[in-house]
């Protein structure tokens, strides 16, 4: 095992899962049994966390990634592409278990069906986390999923909280082993509709459909947020927009409580990904030395996501600053 091009100072620490994607265009999904012929295939770097940090630098912000991978040639395929988008990274590399790998099967309206093996991401060790507690204490934000063995994620959040860091968790996948204790260590967290729903049904033993989630009202959706507990909540809600819901005294530079943002407009062509556009470049903005409000920060993340749709792929999907500026300007 080994650790290799760590940054210094980042703005952003980002503890999470590499996987290799292998994505097959279909014009729909097929049956139980059936066999269809794929209309395309790619293959590329993706995981959660490594497709955020791959946003969080295409916007611009310093960040440093903390992951595993197995000894093999997909392990080598992560750290080239890493090198080229100067993302830093810290790998943890184990001979026993393979790098991740995913197959993604895409539908012509840009839905996915996605089948993962997690592999070297569960093994990533709460002493290797450890040994990279200076660069968290350079650091202004911290990103977790839920990719990962959940001992390593409460060391990154524990590391974050003694160092001071906006501590945000995006729960996704959800995953059984997660508690009220891990909550309680976050600042921010980043649900989507069907992850929202389970937060409810297991935290506040409230049912709640995931179709559902969108079409409360907004008394109503923040009310649920707030009985979750968490400083502040969005709740990303794919076509339409996101919720933003803080606490009372807690409005991160917002006038309001809680709102929505809307979607922007876009034709899309891969959904693969779009979560993660969003929770990179929201960190990214978050990491600022100069005050973003949290409305803006949010509805910048928005457009990078909406971007990332518009092509296949995951984090090779991801726009750069410069594109989002150019297509929605400064504002």
């Amino acid at each position: 095992m080994s650790a290799r091009n760590a940054s210094d100072s980042p703005a952003v620490v980002i503890v999470g899962s590499y996987v290799h994607d292998h994505v097959w265009q279909t014009d729909r999904f097929p049956q139980p049994g059936e066999t269809r012929r794929a209309m395309g295939f790619s293959t590329g770097p993706g995981g959660k966390g490594f497709n955020q940090a791959v946003a969080c630098v295409r916007q611009q912000a310093r960040a440093l990634f903390i992951g595993a991978l197995g000894n093999d040639a997909l392990a080598l395929a992560a750290q080239d592409f890493a090198r080229n988008e100067n993302l830093a990274c810290a790998w943890l590399i184990l001979d026993h278990v393979p790098t991740a790998a995913a197959g993604i099967v895409v539908d012509a309206g840009g839905a996915n069906q996605i089948m993962v093996n997690l592999a070297a991401n569960e093994h990533l060790s709460t002493d290797f986390i450890r040994s990279h507690g200076a660069r968290f204490a350079e650091a202004r934000v911290l990103l977790v999923q839920l990719e990962n063995n959940l001992d390593g994620v409460r060391t990154a959040l524990a590391l974050a909280s003694e160092h001071g860091l906006l501590r945000v968790l995006n729960p996704a996948p959800m995953h059984a082993g997660m508690d009220a204790g891990m909550l309680a260590l976050c600042d921010l967290i980043t649900p989507n509709e069907t992850e929202f729903a389970q937060l409810v049904e297991r935290f506040c033993a409230k049912p709640l459909r995931a179709g559902e989630v969108a079409k409360l009202a907004d008394a109503e959706l923040h009310a649920l947020c707030r009985e979750l507990g968490v400083p502040s909540m969005v709740v990303t809600l794919g076509a339409a927009g996101c919720f933003v819901s803080h606490a009372t005294g807690m409005l991160r530079g917002d006038q309001r409580d809680h709102y929505r943002v809307a979607a922007e407009s876009t034709v899309v062509v891969d959904t693969t990904g779009a979560g993660d556009a969003f929770n990179g470049a929201l960190v990214a903005m978050l990491s600022q030395p100069t005050h973003v409000a949290f409305a803006d920060a949010v509805r910048y993340a928005n457009r990078v996501a909406a971007m990332s749709t518009e092509q296949a792929g995951a984090a090779s999907a991801v726009p750069h600053r410069a594109a989002v500026i150019s297509r929605f300007g400064e504002d």
